[in-house]
Formats: structure tokens, sequence, C-alpha cells
């Protein structure tokens, strides 16, 4: 079969076995090829999580929603996502209608994303509203499906990134009584905890049995947090914390809040993946750094730090494995596709859910 015929099959999503056999610097030197032929019509976000092979190609590095935005801004006719599913739709969402997105291998998806499925929602906020009436304003992280994203924007709620979470909060205090916050548990319950909300305030929805993990009154609850999490933030555990205190006491302790309260409650800093990023850079040389977040990213701080003592809070964890879906042969064999006139893997939303995603998205950016 001819390489174009292959490339431009509509099912044939599956990397070819030709793209296994290439070396690295083939690779590498293909992709600067491409990117030199097509110039500003292709734009390559990358996120911090992806792999060094992939993020030095990237025009940009940044969280997801930022990338997306950076997207919307770019006039290019495409634009390859390095990340996950998700950050390609809000890509997608952002994006004009003549512009492509997408996402170099389809099974880069998000495991917290995917514990927030819309009919469970449907189905459980409609017990919600039988238990507390009309008091509850839904947000969600921006890690989250479109279909997710719709709802809450068709509700009246709005997105929140890990950076402005709290200010989110306490606009949505405003507006109800209650908060229901989807679907990363920990970041909500982080969050609410630094505004003041006592734990005992906070309930959380299983999805899965559609009812309430709460043992008082429900009429105290404040805020109702999904039961999804993060699977590589949730693996950073209070031991690990205790161990770096005990091996050395100078390391400072920064983590995500997507990990649990209690390893939060344990460091010296917590927030946003940018805001990891910008106090290493900020620290003094020859400062010692443990840190609770996906470990490509550690890696990558260790290398541009050689001045500094910087490890991660658990040794034993490995990458994001849906970020490392996306490497050096599928960013290849998207390009190479578009090259031959064949755009693999596109990521669209639908119109209907765009609209009301984008209403979550702008009621978040008109308060940040």
């Amino acid at each position: 079969m001819k390489m174009l015929d292959m490339l431009q099959q509509p099912n044939n999503n599956i990397l070819p076995e030709s793209y296994k056999n290439l070396t690295d610097r083939e690779m590498e030197k293909r992709v600067r090829e491409i990117k030199e032929h097509f110039g500003d019509r292709l734009f390559i976000p990358g996120h911090h999580y992806q792999k060094d092979e992939v993020v030095q190609f990237a025009d940009a590095a940044g969280d997801s929603l930022q990338l997306a935005q950076l997207s919307a801004e770019n006039p290019a006719e495409f634009i390859v996502f390095c990340g996950v599913h998700f950050m390609a739709e809000t890509a997608d969402i952002l994006t004009e209608p003549h512009q492509k997105v997408i996402l170099p291998d389809l099974r880069a998806g998000c495991s917290m994303a995917d514990m927030a499925d819309i009919h469970q929602t449907e189905r459980g906020w409609k017990r919600m509203q039988e238990a507390l009436g009309d008091t509850i304003l839904p947000l969600t992280y921006v890690n989250s499906t479109a279909a997710i994203k719709a709802f809450v924007g068709e509700n009246g709620g709005a997105t929140v990134t890990s950076s402005n979470a709290k200010q989110m909060l306490e606009w949505a205090f405003t507006e109800k009584e209650r908060i229901l916050f989807l679907p990363d548990q920990h970041l909500g319950r982080n969050t609410a905890y630094d505004l003041g909300i006592p734990l005992d305030q906070m309930a959380v929805w299983n999805p899965i049995l559609n009812t309430f993990e709460y043992q008082g009154d429900l009429e105290d609850v404040k805020v109702i947090l999904w039961k999804g999490h993060c699977s590589v933030h949730e693996n950073f555990h209070i031991n690990n914390v205790e161990e770096i205190r005990k091996n050395d006491s100078q390391m400072n302790v920064i983590v995500h809040p997507e990990c649990s309260r209690e390893v939060v409650a344990l460091s010296d800093f917590a927030g946003s993946t940018k805001y990891i990023i910008d106090t290493i850079n900020q620290a003094p040389a020859g400062s010692k750094w443990a840190i609770g977040t996906e470990m490509n990213l550690v890696k990558r701080l260790i290398r541009q730090h050689p001045d500094k003592e910087i490890v991660s809070l658990n040794p034993q964890m490995c990458p994001c494995l849906t970020m490392n879906r996306i490497d050096l042969p599928h960013l290849l064999w998207a390009l190479e596709s578009l090259e031959h006139g064949a755009v693999k893997n596109q990521i669209t939303v639908d119109q209907a859910t765009a609209e009301k995603a984008k209403l979550a998205l702008d009621r978040m950016l008109a308060r940040v």
C-alpha cells in the first residue's frame, strides 16, 4: 500500500508500524522539515507534562487552558495539540471554525475527566436538586469533558483552573448557597478549606451509587465534591512527606492541589503547575525541593536547575500514562498526514455543546 493511500484511510487511526522503525534522529529531522514547510499554518501547543521528545517541538508550552487560549489567538490552520483529549476539546471550542485541532493519539485521555460522565452527572444533579432544592451552583475544573463544561454552562456555573479556583469559589458563593465541584474532589476540598469552609460542611457525591457520602444533616453542606481524582496526584501520600522530613529537614515540599488534603496540609507550598514552576525558577541556588506533581515535569525541572537539589516527593512515581501516549512517532505521523493532505485524529465538539461549554469558560474568563 502506498504511503498516501495509507494516510488517507478514514478509519486508520492506529500508528503505522513503519514509524516504529525510525530512529529519533530521523523523526526529529522530518518534524523540523514539516514545521518549516507549514510555517504559520501550523501551531503545536505542548502541555508541561509531555515528554521532552515532544516538548522540544512545541511552539508554546503551558497549562491546558493557557494552551487552548494561545491556540485561539493563533491564526494557524492546523493546531496539533500535544496534551490529552479534554484539552484538545477546549481548544476546538475556543478556536475558529476553519481551524482544525488534532490530537496525535486518540488514546491520550484523562482518567480524572472520565470520572465525571455526563449521564451520571445529569442523574446526580436531579437527586441533588430533590434533596437541596435550587441552592446549588455547579463548577467544573477545566480538566473535564466538553459535555461536563456544557452542563455547567447551561446551569449557570463556570469552569475553574487550579490557579483561580479560590477566586471562582468566592464568586460562586455570591450566586448560590451551595457549590457542586466537578470532577476532582481534592482540588475542590483544598480550595474550599482555604476559604474557611470546615471539612464537616463538605459532602462527597458518589456517582456510581448516585448518593451522598455524608454523615450529618445535608442542610449543613456548603460544598458537594464529585468523587473523582487525578490518578497521578493521588499517589502522593503522607508517608512520602514524612520520609522527606526525616531524611532532610531543609527540604521544601511543594505539591499540586490535586493532592489529598492531608498531603497538602503537611506541605510547605501548594499551587498550580505554573505556581510550582515559578516557585522553582525563583528559588535561590542551593535550595532543596521535593515536588509532588507529574514526573515528566519534575525531571525537566531537575535538568533545568542544576544549582538546586530537586527530587520527586514520591520517587516511585511514573509519568502520567495518558499524557505519555503522545510521543515522537505519533507527532510525526500526525504531521506527515497533514503533509499528504490527510487530517488524522481531528477533535471536534458539536456546536450546541460548544456554545454551552463556552458559557462556562466565558464566565470564568470574565472574572479572572
